[in-house]
């Protein structure tokens, strides 16, 4: 009996090891931020570069801001990292993903905005961050 409760600890700190990679990587500061400077602040943005190469698809109006549909597509070189925030959300720091080996930077994902506001995108790139805005309007509430 004592070997099977062995082996089947063993093999739970085994399946939970990624859990605490992961954990590691969970910028919990930014993702509980309340203002979106308080959340770029976390994720070490200092300078924003505004440009055209980040193209974004999403509504101009969304019927129920319980479901917005945002496509993001980076066309600059050496995309690492993608990051949604929404200026007028509860948190605005809706997302933030990471591209490594050379995978596309392409992103599509629903969100919550809790009333019209402005998209933000922002793409890490080396040690530059760039950025672009689409406002949204939304027609019924849907982060209430």
């Amino acid at each position: 009996m004592q070997r099977r409760t062995f082996l089947l600890g063993m093999l739970t700190l085994i399946a939970l090891a990624p859990l605490k990679v992961w954990a590691a990587l969970w910028n919990k500061t930014a993702f509980e931020a309340v203002k979106i400077n308080d959340s770029t602040r976390s994720l070490n943005i200092s300078a924003e570069i505004p440009t055209q190469d980040i193209v974004i698809i999403a509504p101009d109006r969304a019927e129920n801001g319980a479901i917005v549909q945002v496509e993001v597509h980076s066309k600059i070189e050496n995309t690492e990292a993608i990051a949604i925030l929404v200026e007028h959300n509860p948190t605005p720091l809706i997302a933030n993903f990471m591209f490594s080996n050379g995978a596309e930077p392409f992103v599509i994902t629903r969100i919550k905005m809790a009333e019209t506001s402005d998209l933000k995108i922002i793409v890490k790139s080396g040690a530059q961050y760039f950025t672009r805005s689409k406002n949204i309007i939304v027609l019924e509430n849907g982060c209430g």
